[in-house]
């Protein structure tokens, strides 16, 4: 049996979905596209059955690229049956889709879920009405305490055959559905509870930015603590138990010589010994992968919420005049964690022109938490006074570039429109499957690359190419940046990954105005391989330049005014 997961956006979908998956489950891109989707497989009546969660629509008729791709999937996977899960408490919007998939002549169970948040706003469904009404079986749920998931599941494996509808036109379509709701539907009046305050205060300029501003110095906050914690364990255990380890199995077999050095290095150091096993290995394991476990897991946690969407109305006005809509605030915060995704979720924006500017200052000015775990660690040594001036500086390049984009590209940004979800409780469960399925595809990315990296400064510093380019560029890096030859090496790996070139001015004893700038130049310059890669698919070569251009200019202008100011200062 094969079942696709249908809904509108921030219906609960994902945790339906994890309710009748286990943790097997695939996350992938549907083909020709960057929308992701995910497959996972449950027992229905007695049987397997493959699940397959659809992005979030509003129709079949689509006006987005993920609207799209729900449209085709539920064309081209021909499926048994569609579980339709509708929010409880907006029922009359939801039942638009509803629609729409009941003539496509598919077998439908329609899912009420978020049913004990109808009940608090005092909305009534009679499920019984609803379920001759649409000609449907109709299952009631609290997907987030898994109430009414045996329910679907066993109303699944004794599902019939549809009932063959003539295709009604969209304003038939609402007229059905406002006598179906005025036939099931009663709301009775009820004071809005703290939560409900809540949510109009977290959109409403006076009091939405103090809280705001709330929400993101606490959730910074956690994100450090948590890290430093997860490091204070991890690091120790390299240090006294996989390092000694490691040195004594290499040592045993090669005691030294070139292979000895590319293993593990000439040093005891993680960072300073450049070898694949030390190296290779300390860097994502022990100095990125605490930050971004944490990133991910409060990430998941704004998400599941549902807070998001209301920082996005809420700096709606601020994005305009960067030429981006309130939305675009949500693959900046997805760009913190990874610039990668980050620039895939830039496909919710309506116009070429917005793309190219979100695109455009995520890879400049927005640092991924790997790379800003490193920072952290090597900058906030000397205080927040010197990590305060590398992201002001990065705050104040990113208004400044995304203004001069808004004023030389020619085009308007759309206005805002955008579904904001009621708040909730985040399940647990879910939460924590979502942040592994992000972590492990970060080690899948990070590893690999970093492992290249060591690998790839050894080999230029045996054959004198780092030399070289270090010759080279002194004039440029000791007169313009302020920074010794051997940085170099850092500029040239930040092409490889961002926060393995930020840790490589571990071993350069940089003075803390020097490793501001060094910090800040390599945020600003040019994109990890990555990132690179991206945007060469979803910008094209033109733009792509265009882009790398712009990053350049931006790196020598800003690193040579902050080393001038700097030195005047300090």
């Amino acid at each position: 049996m094969k079942i696709l997961l249908m809904g509108n956006p921030n219906v609960g979908k994902s945790v339906v979905f994890s309710r009748l998956t286990g943790v097997n489950v695939v996350a992938s891109n549907y083909p020709g596209t960057t929308v992701e989707f995910t497959r996972g497989t449950a027992r229905i009546g007695g049987e397997k059955a493959e699940i397959i969660d659809v992005p979030g629509t509003y129709s079949l008729e689509p006006t987005s690229k993920a609207e799209e791709v729900a449209k085709d999937m539920l064309e081209q996977e021909s499926p048994d049956v569609v579980i339709d899960v509708i929010d409880a408490t907006a029922l009359e919007r939801n039942l638009f889709l509803t629609l729409h998939i009941l003539e496509r002549g598919v077998p439908v169970v329609a899912v009420l879920n978020m049913w004990d948040v109808a009940h608090r706003k005092g909305i009534t469904i009679d499920i019984k009405k609803l379920s001759e009404m649409l000609q449907v079986p109709v299952v009631s749920t609290v997907a987030v305490t898994g109430e009414g998931i045996k329910g679907v599941v066993d109303t699944l494996s004794e599902v019939e055959d549809p009932v063959v509808r003539a295709p009604l036109s969209d304003d038939e379509k609402w007229k059905f559905i406002g006598e179906v709701t005025q036939i099931v539907q009663t709301i009775e009046h009820r004071h809005p509870s703290f939560l409900e305050k809540l949510e109009d205060a977290s959109v409403k300029p006076l009091t939405g930015i103090p809280i705001a501003l709330l929400i993101v110095s606490i959730s910074f906050l956690i994100i450090r603590m948590l890290g430093e914690g997860l490091i204070s364990v991890i690091g120790p255990f390299f240090e006294l138990y996989y390092g000694p380890f490691i040195t004594q199995i290499v040592e045993s077999v090669i005691p030294s010589g070139l292979i000895h050095d590319l293993l593990i290095g000439t040093t005891s150091d993680f960072v300073e010994s450049f070898g694949l096993l030390t190296t290779g290995l300390f860097v994502p394991f022990a100095m990125v992968l605490p930050y971004v476990f944490s990133f991910y897991l409060v990430l998941g946690v704004l998400e599941d919420v549902g807070y998001l969407p209301r920082l996005a109305v809420l700096v709606d006005n601020v994005m305009h005049r960067l030429g981006l809509h309130g939305s675009s605030i949500i693959p900046m915060v997805l760009g913190l964690g990874c610039n990668v995704p980050g620039i895939l979720a830039t496909r919710i924006l309506e116009t070429k022109r917005e793309r190219f500017i979100a695109v455009t200052l995520m890879a400049v000015a927005v640092p991924c938490m790997a790379q800003n775990a490193v920072i952290i660690g090597l900058v906030g040594r000397y205080g927040l006074v010197y990590l305060g001036i590398v992201y002001g500086t990065l705050f104040i390049v990113y208004l400044g570039v995304g203004h001069f984009l808004n004023k030389i590209l020619k085009g308007e940004s759309p206005e805002l429109f955008l579904e904001i979800p009621d708040y909730h409780i985040p399940n647990v469960y879910v939460l924590l499957k979502k942040t592994w399925m992000r972590m492990r595809g970060f080690l899948m990315e990070a590893v690999p690359f970093v492992l290249v990296g060591v690998f790839m400064v050894n080999i230029l510093y045996i054959i004198g190419v780092i030399d070289f380019l270090a010759a080279a560029f002194a004039p440029l890096l000791e007169r313009l940046l302020g920074l010794p030859q051997d940085a170099i090496v850092a500029l040239l790996i930040g092409f490889l990954r961002k926060d393995m070139a930020v840790g490589m001015l571990e071993p350069l004893h940089l003075l803390p105005q020097q490793l501001v700038v060094a910090c800040t130049v390599l945020t600003l310059y040019f994109p990890c391989i990555a990132t690179f890669a991206v945007l060469l698919r979803e910008l094209g070569v033109k733009d792509t330049a265009r882009a790398v251009g712009i990053m350049m200019v931006t790196s020598l202008a800003v690193g040579g005014v902050l080393r001038i100011l700097l030195e005047w200062v300090i």
